[in-house]
């Protein structure tokens, strides 16, 4: 390219005649390439076809050069105000101030470039109201939040598993001991030919009067399940929950969450009987359906225990919609089955691995406890016929200890698992439904006073990202799929 009288490379020489500026119709040699014969190489630092005059003292530091002529290393203009053949100072190129200073509004400056060390204005970490951030959750905040669960709240999520789990195991002892004694009574006092009878009677009697505390304990298990889940949703907005106001506020929907768990408990022991009965039925026929039975026994448990995994998983989280969203349980099953549909694997193995992590802690509790118990109990009566008084009392002290701390950690199990399925629940609505949004505006809503006590943040009410984009929301309409009450509904009382 030539140069005019009205325009000039950058760094080139006045002097287009080769005189005493140097050559300035020679551009200088690329990298790699050989100088031309009788040239001196350029000195390091030294700018390119721009050298020096002798007796001249350089620019000093900081002083913008003049026309035409480059600046020392580390100075250079800033894009957009360049004065010809001037470059921005080193680390202000593309409009970006200093490190550390605020940069001046640009209408040139692309968007996100912001200086090195300094913050995006316009972005902020999601607001964290209590337990979680209002975001979809990583892997870490599923596995570390259902034990932050039991930390925050102990009084309404321990205390709640520990008298629930301690009065159900209560009620068992009593109950069973106490038909047990009466029965085992009447054998001892029967006559000889009568023994046989009274005692095929005192085993049903058993077996019948435990059918009431096995109900008992499944019927405090559901509920403790759904004040954890209470507690969860409650705590994800900042609030805390005194014992007696999460049992209120789940109590409402105690029989719903009973309903569902027989349902389970059935279509569990139908399977169960189905795949008994079919092994009866082949060894029944003899001959080589024998072999047939033991293969089909096999092949069937193994499907049985793939099919407790999956459908465990798929249904979940019923127990979270019956509660939160305040679903039937039919529709709650729907609504558990579509929100871990492409989310299987993630829920089943967060759920494993917590229950893992629970199992082997109580393990580490118990398993000293119960080996110094045999360990005593052995020493106490090596031959079993010097049994004493004392011998007894400690024997039975032992029991108890090792019956309190088999309750305390089923409770804290309990609770760690329940908060685990709400906490799942949470972060699939959140993911797929844009949970977070509808729970930052019930956020701002209150800390503005204008919450009212009934709304329900949880309600299903389409997703709030395809409204905010002007689309149609999308799903149930109301509180829910199958909801029996209004999306206002945060303490409803509907069955």
């Amino acid at each position: 390219m030539t140069n005019d009288d009205g325009w000039r490379s950058p760094g080139a020489d006045s002097n287009t005649n080769g005189s005493a500026g140097g050559r300035g119709d020679e551009t200088p040699p690329r990298y790699g390439e050989r100088l031309p014969e009788g040239q001196a190489p350029q000195p390091y630092g030294q700018p390119t076809g721009q050298q020096q005059p002798y007796g001249e003292q350089p620019q000093p530091y900081g002083q913008q050069p003049q026309y035409g002529q480059p600046g020392p290393y580390g100075q250079q203009q800033p894009y957009g105000q360049p004065q010809y053949g001037q470059q921005a100072p080193y680390g202000q190129q593309y409009g970006q101030p200093q490190f550390g200073q605020q940069a001046p509004f640009d209408p040139n400056n692309p968007y996100g470039q912001q200086p090195f060390g300094q913050q995006n204005q316009g972005w902020a970490p999601p607001p964290k109201p209590g337990l979680i951030p209002l975001r979809p959750l990583s892997f870490g905040t599923l596995i570390s939040a259902p034990f932050q669960t039991l930390r925050r709240n102990p009084k309404t999520t321990f205390g709640s598993a520990l008298l629930i789990t301690g009065v159900t195991t209560i009620l068992t002892l009593l109950v069973v001991g106490l038909v047990s004694y009466f029965a085992f009574g009447r054998i001892a006092q029967a006559a000889v030919e009568d023994r046989d009878t009274i005692a095929a009677g005192a085993v049903l009697q058993i077996v019948l009067a435990s059918l009431i505390p096995f109900l008992l304990t499944i019927a405090g298990a559901v509920f403790l399940q759904g004040v954890i889940v209470t507690e969860v949703a409650r705590a994800t907005l900042g609030e805390k929950l005194r014992l007696g106001e999460a049992w209120k506020a789940t109590w409402p929907r105690f029989w719903a969450l009973v309903a569902w768990t027989l349902v389970a408990s059935l279509a569990m022991l139908l399977a169960i009987g189905l795949l008994i009965g079919l092994i009866v039925l082949l060894v029944s026929l003899g001959g080589g359906f024998v072999g047939a039975s033991v293969a089909v026994g096999i092949l069937g448990f193994l499907v049985l225990i793939a099919a407790v995994f999956w459908l465990s998983t798929k249904l979940s989280l019923v127990p979270s919609g019956i509660v939160l969203e305040r679903l039937g349980f039919a529709a709650a099953i729907r609504r558990s089955w579509s929100l871990t549909t492409g989310y299987f694997w993630k829920t089943l193995g967060i759920q494993l691995l917590v229950a893992f992590i629970v199992g082997t802690v109580s393990q580490v509790v118990t398993t000293p406890v119960s080996v110094i118990f045999s360990v005593v109990a052995g020493s106490l009566d090596p031959t079993g016929s010097a049994i004493t008084d004392n011998n007894i009392t400690t024997i039975i002290v032992l029991y108890i200890v090792l019956a309190l701390l088999s309750i305390i950690t089923s409770s804290v199990t309990a609770v760690a698992q329940s908060a685990t399925s709400a906490l799942i629940y949470i972060d699939l609505r959140m993911r797929k439904e844009g949970l977070d949004l509808q729970l930052m505006r019930f956020v701002e809503s209150r800390e503005r006073g204008q919450a009212s006590d009934t709304e329900n943040p949880y309600a299903f009410e389409g997703d709030p990202r395809q409204q905010q984009q002007g689309g149609p929301a999308q799903g149930y309409p109301g509180g829910g799929p199958g909801s029996n009450t209004g999306p206002g509904t945060w303490g409803g009382n509907g069955a």
